[in-house]
């Protein structure tokens, strides 16, 4: 028997696993959207992949926080995206601990070895 968690369960004979989410930055589901985020999960660490917001907004602190609360909710130990600051390029590495939301740290992009999409 399979214990149930929020990431997955067991129905018939199958289990159902949660491996990639569709984040939508919106009041109420299917009204129009300002920001759209592709979320991989691999393990204990979810990616934030494909992180756009319509019309130039920026992607707030706040904005950082909901991902946060997401990735405890399901039991994630940590969340991984990118993002320009200051017109420069970062990748935040974040540790979800207990409860507490620690930034783990920040690396500028040219000391990164991930794969990027680049314009």
């Amino acid at each position: 028997m399979v214990k149930e968690s929020a990431r997955y369960m067991k129905v018939d004979g199958w289990i159902f696993e949660i491996k990639t989410v569709r984040a939508l930055k919106v009041d109420d589901y299917g009204k129009p959207y300002s920001a759209i985020a592709n979320c991989n999960i691999n393990g204990d660490t979810m990616y934030v992949d494909g992180l756009l917001t319509k019309e130039d907004k920026d992607f707030t602190k706040e904005d950082g926080m909901a991902f946060q609360t997401f990735c405890q909710k399901l039991g994630i130990d940590s969340l991984t995206y990118h993002r320009y600051q200051n017109g420069q390029s970062v990748n935040k590495n974040v540790k979800i601990n207990d409860g507490k939301l620690i930034t783990k740290n920040e690396l500028p992009q040219n000391t990164d070895n991930s794969i990027r999409l680049v314009k």
